[in-house]
């Protein structure tokens, strides 16, 4: 067990090869299927990984009461990631996907592969369940 950092989440992705790029705040992201996946590690001693997923479909102030409601019937079905509704300083209305694990006493490296999956396959289920609804 270790630590949880940017460089065993580069490896993990790298290992799948996994394209992905570290932004100017060193946070470690991808596109996966159209949708922006951020891996982000939180709390005072960075234990926590959050595992952000932006989906590329774009909504209107008008779908913000369909869109609560697909995110709460969303959130009752599936485990994860947890969505909500995200409305931008511009006006754009998006849902957001995340997962959070908590690895405060260490993670493997088999562990944190298998949170990425998690977090990489259930964000792009949502943006395909977004897709649906969009159209």
């Amino acid at each position: 067990m270790q630590p949880v950092d940017n460089e065993m989440i580069k490896a993990s992705l790298d290992k799948r090869g996994f394209a992905y790029f570290v932004d100017a705040d060193g946070d470690v992201a991808g596109n996966f299927q159209g949708n922006l996946i951020y891996f982000f590690l939180l709390g005072q001693n960075k234990e926590m990984l959050q595992i952000r997923a932006m989906m590329q479909h774009i909504f209107k102030v008008e779908d913000v009461t369909r869109l609560y409601e697909f995110c709460n019937t969303w959130n009752r079905d599936q485990l994860w990631p947890k969505a909500y509704v995200q409305v931008t300083d511009d006006g754009a209305v998006v849902v957001v996907g995340e997962v959070s694990t908590d690895w405060e006493r260490g993670i493997t490296p088999e562990q944190l592969d298998q949170a990425l999956i998690c977090g990489i396959a259930t964000g792009c289920k949502l943006g395909e369940a977004l897709a649906e609804l969009k159209y």
